[in-house]
């Protein structure tokens, strides 16, 4: 397949607002008659509309959701583009269009009006995919997402590889780095409010504030409203955020600890490292059905028709997974599924170590706090040289010292009992531990299932669980 190039099933999508100056219904009767413009158009279908009155079909629905939910349409986007070219020569128009149409079928869900015009006038065929932005069944909008653009490569490259079409397998950018092959949205997502405070706080960084409290002044100057809450605790409110974002390396990540921040201002460390924003996970990868077993228990003629398209979509999946990864042979699929596996199984190991420290952490701290409370109840005790009725006054004190008192011990084994504000660094520090740990178990759990399956789907596909299959039935 082509390693890159303009014309190789690339996609592009970006949403419409109302023009300035015109009304919600000539806007898009001005990007509609493009689509329809008789000289390009080589083929149209639709869903849920006519092509010719879509632009007040959209706005019935629009009107409708309005009159349902109070909930006013004219603010965000009135409808969505979707662009999808083709290699020159490689599809017909006919074909270029029922691939747009289920390509705008599986990103809609089906829940949107859209109609899929194709345009001949170029050398490669492409097809301008036109969706409302409101439901047909009124019962939301839709909203972009940061990664759409992604998501709907990833998408479209699936369903060119189940049509055996070619894929972009190495997007390039354009001269300038303009834009992406596949397209780069126009009007991405702003940051975070945590991206936007690890910005900041960086900014400040590098104006090598003085002291923290300079630190703190330089945010305020940024446009950050500063607060400190109780035991000292500093959080950030960015202008239009509702919720402020807390200074610490749990919720902002590695580096973004107060501590942290007082140790690059001193000069100690360098600036931290600024996380990237996660993105949607692309969606899991099931097995293939054995449709012959599925058969022999009963199963009918439309349960193997549908059996044999969904195997085609898993297979076309693998395909796109082994592109994406270079993987050219099965002895490399091998090895990366066997270290997904593995470091999977890491992850899960320095988790549980993690989880069970935190965990004793937290009951040395509550048994320390126990004690210190019913330490005077115990002297006193002493002090009435264990006195029954003492101990029948204060049972549950005492009851709640020796609990205490046998944790600690426990726990310790013969150590030093650390100072109350020692553990509560290390409850902190062992917690954002387990917070970033849990995120690297998530991702390494998807990626570990995913390669699992693809490599099932593979050995089914060369016959090499048939095989397997066959010998052990043979010893």
């Amino acid at each position: 397949m082509p390693e890159g190039g303009i014309f190789t099933a690339t996609t592009y999508i970006r949403p419409y607002k109302t023009a300035a100056g015109k009304s919600a219904i000539q806007t898009m009767e001005d990007r509609f008659t493009y689509g329809l413009n008789p000289e390009k158009l080589g083929a149209v279908s639709s869903y849920l509309c006519d092509p010719n009155t879509a632009p007040a079909e959209f706005l019935l629905v629009k009107s409708q959701y309005l009159a349902e939910t109070g909930r006013a349409v004219s603010c965000g986007a009135l409808f969505f583009q979707i662009r999808q070219a083709f290699l020159p020569g490689e599809v017909t128009a006919e074909e270029a269009n029922r691939i747009g149409y289920e390509t705008a079928m599986r990103w809609t869900k089906g829940k949107y009006q859209f109609f899929v015009c194709t345009h001949t006038d170029k050398a490669h065929i492409h097809n301008h995919i036109y969706f409302n932005a409101t439901a047909f069944d009124r019962s939301r909008k839709f909203h972009n997402f940061i990664g759409s653009s992604f998501a709907l490569r990833r998408l479209s490259d699936r369903v060119c590889i189940e049509h055996e079409l070619s894929v972009i397998q190495n997007p390039r950018q354009h001269s300038k780095g303009r834009f992406l092959h596949y397209g780069q949205w126009i009007g991405e997502k702003p940051p975070s409010a945590k991206q936007r405070v690890r910005l900041a706080i960086l900014a400040a960084l590098e104006k090598k504030p003085t002291d923290f409290a300079d630190f703190l002044r330089l945010m305020e100057e940024s446009g950050f409203a500063v607060k400190q809450g109780r035991g000292g605790v500093i959080s950030f409110l960015a202008p239009g955020q509702e919720k402020p974002t807390r200074l610490r390396a749990s919720t902002l990540g590695a580096g973004f600890d107060p501590e942290d921040i007082k140790a690059v201002i001193a000069g100690e460390r360098p600036l931290p490292e600024l996380p990237e924003e996660t993105t949607v996970p692309p969606r899991r990868v099931n097995l293939i059905i054995d449709i012959q077993e599925r058969m022999a228990q009963g199963k009918g003629p439309a349960y193997e028709r549908w059996a044999k398209v969904y195997n085609l979509k898993q297979m076309a999946a693998a395909l796109q997974y082994l592109q994406e990864h270079h993987l050219t042979d099965y002895a490399a699929l091998t090895a990366r599924t066997e270290a997904a596996v593995d470091h999977f199984h890491k992850l899960s190991d320095e988790l549980r170590t993690t989880e069970e420290a935190l965990s004793k952490t937290s009951e040395l701290m509550a048994a320390t706090v126990d004690y210190a409370k019913t330490r005077p109840v115990f002297d006193g005790y002493k002090a009435a040289r264990y006195s029954k009725k003492y101990l029948a006054q204060h049972e549950a004190e005492l009851a709640t010292y020796r609990a205490a008192k046998d944790t600690m011990n426990t726990i310790l084994n013969g150590a030093k009992l650390p100072k109350i504000e020692a553990l509560k660094k290390s409850r902190r520090k062992l917690a954002g531990q387990k917070k970033e740990l849990y995120a690297e178990y998530r991702d390494a759990q998807r990626q570990m299932r995913e390669a699992v399956a693809i490599k099932a789907n593979i050995e089914h596909l060369l016959g090499i669980t048939d095989a397997r299959e066959n010998k052990a039935q043979e010893r």
